[in-house]
C-alpha cells in the first residue's frame, strides 16, 4: 500500500483525545493519585496501552454526565432513602 497515508485527514480531526491521568486530574480538580485510584478501580473509563492507562475525552465526559444525572435508565432525582446520621453522646 505504497504511497497512501496511514489516516486521512477527516480521521485524524474526528479521533478524540487522550489524557493523561495529570491532565485529566488538573480538569476535575482532583489529585493525579484519586484518578489513578479509580482508573484502577474501574470507575473511570480509560484505554490500556500497555503499561500506560490514558483517558479518551470524550468517554470521559459521558462519565460524567452519567454521574450527573444518576447513570443511564435512572431518573435524574433518585428517589433513595436518606442516610441516617449518627449523634455523638
Amino acid at each position: 500500500m505504497a504511497g497512501q497515508p496511514a489516516c486521512s485527514d477527516a480521521a485524524l480531526l474526528d479521533m478524540d483525545k487522550l489524557l493523561t491521568a495529570d491532565e485529566l486530574a488538573e480538569r476535575l480538580g482532583m489529585k493525579t493519585e484519586w484518578v489513578w485510584a479509580q482508573a484502577r478501580a474501574g470507575r473511570i473509563p480509560h484505554v490500556r496501552l500497555g503499561r500506560y492507562r490514558r483517558f479518551r475525552e470524550s468517554a470521559v465526559e459521558e462519565w460524567l454526565r452519567e454521574l450527573e444525572t444518576g447513570g443511564p435508565g435512572r431518573p435524574s432525582s433518585p428517589q433513595s432513602r436518606p442516610i441516617p446520621l449518627r449523634r455523638r453522646a
